[in-house]
């Protein structure tokens, strides 16, 4: 049996050629995913333990992941009170970027906002319960599709701002959605579908929208990509569940069962699904076997 124990953090996750896995994986011709969990500064390769026993059980501590304060509740995925409401990272336009108010002269941390929100960022399809449109920096692809379980993803928008991607994003929202359906992404993989030809008909049915968009803006600061690489995904699971049952170490401390999969946040047992990010901060121990 081996034991661990420490605060969560969101799992690491990365894309390795597809021969890795590839016998527990539908998604022919897919880099797979492979997992760590992550307690405080451990790494825990967690791919090779699917098929164990996983034993988890929140402690009672929850310590700020910005500050360290010890917090009686979480707040945003893993902040105290105090840091929830005063960082950037934790305000309305961060989920919200077209409501970015950083011109206004009110954003909580413009020197932050400088160094995060004005830089590359990408809008994209992705396919994981179904077509969504969503953004992410530069910096974070494939992450950001890999902890939304999508097996398909498609960059269509390189953008100069945070700001400019969520104009973006806004307008496609208007026909496709922006959201996961988290319990049907968990249930198994979407049909593949052709994201160039729906980033060809999102371009055409909106392009009054987003010539007014690009016009608007910095001249080059906005880039429509007509080709662009498309990605796709395995994710190791051996075992989809038929029906959803949550884990909450809040109302239940002690989580334990066969680990059947991961994808995207989740831990996928054969007692229940747990998502990991959601209880970031949280001090557990684990333990497999």
């Amino acid at each position: 049996m081996s034991e661990f124990s420490g605060h969560l953090q969101k799992m690491a996750a990365r894309a390795v050629p597809s021969e890795a896995g590839a016998d527990r994986c539908a998604n022919s011709g897919a880099d797979t995913v492979q997992y760590d969990l992550i307690l405080d500064q451990q790494a825990i390769p967690l791919t090779p333990l699917i098929g164990k026993t996983i034993r988890l059980e929140y402690v009672g501590d929850i310590h700020c992941c910005h500050c360290g304060r010890k917090s009686k509740k979480s707040f945003g995925q893993g902040y105290c009170y105090p840091c929830f409401s005063k960082l950037a990272q934790c305000d309305s336009c961060m989920m919200s970027p077209e409501k970015c108010h950083f011109h206004l002269g009110t954003c909580r941390e413009p020197e932050w906002a400088k160094q995060v929100c004005f830089n590359e960022h990408i809008v994209y399809l992705a396919n994981s319960s179904g077509i969504k449109v969503g953004i992410t920096r530069a910096t974070q692809v494939p992450t950001r599709w890999l902890d939304q379980g999508a097996t398909q993803a498609l960059p269509i928008a390189r953008v100069a701002t945070r700001k400019q991607s969520g104009l973006i994003e806004d307008c496609l929202r208007q026909d496709i959605a922006d959201k996961t359906n988290w319990r049907a992404m968990l249930k198994g993989n979407a049909e593949a579908v052709d994201l160039e030809a729906e980033r060809d008909r999102l371009f055409d049915l909106f392009s009054p929208q987003l010539n007014s968009i690009i016009a608007n803006e910095n001249p080059g600061d906005i880039e429509l990509l007509y080709e662009s690489d498309a990605y796709a995904f395995n994710f190791p699971v051996e075992q989809f569940p038929t029906k959803i049952t949550s884990f909450n170490l809040d109302k239940n401390p002690l989580v334990e069962g066969c680990l059947k999969g991961i994808k995207g946040q989740y831990l996928l047992l054969d007692t229940g699904v747990i998502n990991i990010r959601k209880f970031t901060s949280y001090s557990v121990s684990v333990s497999f076997f």
